[in-house]
């Protein structure tokens, strides 16, 4: 890929993302970060600020984190964070947004139905297309050969189905499956491309979706892990899945779900805490260990009995088919999204309130802060590594 015009006070990217990413022991590494400028939280209540969307590209190089790039792209802050996807050949970044300003009233904002089709390959990401959906699009996954995109449509319970050819992204499809207040969040491929995995926080369900070729059917499989299941992920492996229940918000400590999908018909084999409102879940990229964003608090009023002043970062190993808790870290408030590094030796946590990422070394099951905050325009939603092949063994 082309290198990043970054102006002066950047200077320029010039490794290839797609080569940097692949890599896992040299060269740079390059993530996609998008960010709300509409909304903000103010001591536990979403207010309606002043402020542009943005999308930004980020390096790690050397443990070193540095913002590349930053332009205007539609998203929005309600929701899993997932409402960025990126194509496996690290060209096309999919980005979804939910909820847009109101055109007649500037400081509220209203149900949207856009995705937008970023073209990574210049000398800046650009918008070279946006596609109608269904409403409030949620979060949004790619399959592994390229060809398909689902999008969870939350506010009317379907998914749409995009097809992409080179950069041009079209829907073809919109599946029902569930009613209205089904809230469908995040719609996730199997490695196999065989099948998906959609979250559903109104009716606290994931179902499952079979997949042939450009056909995307509801099947009659319901998998129940927790309360408003939300973010999920499936391990590179594929026998795995991970879902975040984000649980009621009244102060309980919520759960992790792990999905076996090397049975049949697949089923919730274990759960564990990880504490208020755990947001963002992934594998890394060797399936070795899942990361969360736990809000732990932070997004309470400060007089609230559940309020805590920090997030955690919770690292749990893979072992068997449970999950272990191996490690946590304070981080900022109102977290939501997180990427691992190709070989799973940093990662990357969106500090949202603060308009922050912050930055973590792994090293022996312990985590590191490096001291890096990479300050942002709006606040971070999302976030995803934009290219890794790295497979390993646990």
């Amino acid at each position: 890929m082309g290198s990043f015009n970054t102006g002066s006070t950047a200077g320029t990217a010039t490794t290839s993302m797609a080569q940097g990413a692949a890599s896992c022991s040299a060269g740079a590494q390059w993530f996609v970060s998008i960010q709300d400028g509409k909304q903000m939280l103010d001591n536990g209540v979403i207010r309606t600020v002043e402020g542009e969307d943005t999308l930004a590209i980020i390096e790690l190089n050397a443990g070193q984190a540095n913002i590349r790039a930053e332009i205007a792209v539609p998203t929005s802050v309600i929701g899993p964070p997932t409402s960025v996807a990126v194509t496996p050949d690290g060209m096309l970044a999919i980005v979804t947004s939910g909820y847009k300003r109101d055109p007649a009233d500037p400081t509220k904002t209203v149900e949207n139905d856009v995705v937008s089709v970023v073209d990574l390959q210049g000398q800046t990401p650009r918008i070279v297309n946006t596609v109608k959906v269904g409403k409030a699009p949620c979060g949004v996954s790619v399959s592994p050969d390229g060809k398909l995109a689902l999008v969870a449509n939350h506010n009317d319970g379907t998914v749409s189905v995009l097809s992409i050819n080179g950069n041009r992204v079209t829907a073809i499809d919109q599946v029902t499956v569930g009613d209205a207040k089904s809230g469908p969040m995040h719609a996730v491929f199997t490695p196999d491309g065989k099948r998906a995995l959609v979250t559903r926080d109104g009716d606290h369900r994931v179902t499952l979706l079979a997949v042939d070729g450009e056909k995307v059917a509801a099947t009659q499989r319901h998998i129940f892990p927790g309360q408003r299941p939300d973010c999920i992920d499936v391990r590179p492996q594929g026998d795995l899945a991970v879902v975040a229940n984000i649980g009621k918000g009244q102060g309980d400590s919520d759960t992790l779900s792990l999905i076996d999908l090397s049975v049949e018909p697949p089923r919730v084999v274990d759960t564990v805490s990880v504490g208020q409102t755990p947001e963002g879940v992934f594998f890394s990229p060797d399936g070795c260990h899942v990361g969360a964003t736990v809000m732990n608090g932070s997004n309470k009023p400060k007089d609230s009995p559940f309020y805590n002043p920090n997030g955690k970062f919770v690292l749990l190993k893979v072992s068997g088919k449970k999950l272990l808790p191996v490690a946590s870290a304070p981080i900022g408030t109102w977290s939501q999204g997180l990427a691992f590094s190709a070989d799973g030796s940093t990662v990357l946590v969106q500090n949202t309130a603060e308009q922050q990422i912050q930055v973590f070394r792994i090293g022996n099951e312990q985590l590191e802060d490096n001291g890096q905050r990479l300050q942002l325009k709006g606040v971070p939603v999302a976030m995803r590594l934009i290219h890794s092949d790295f497979r390993g063994k646990c």
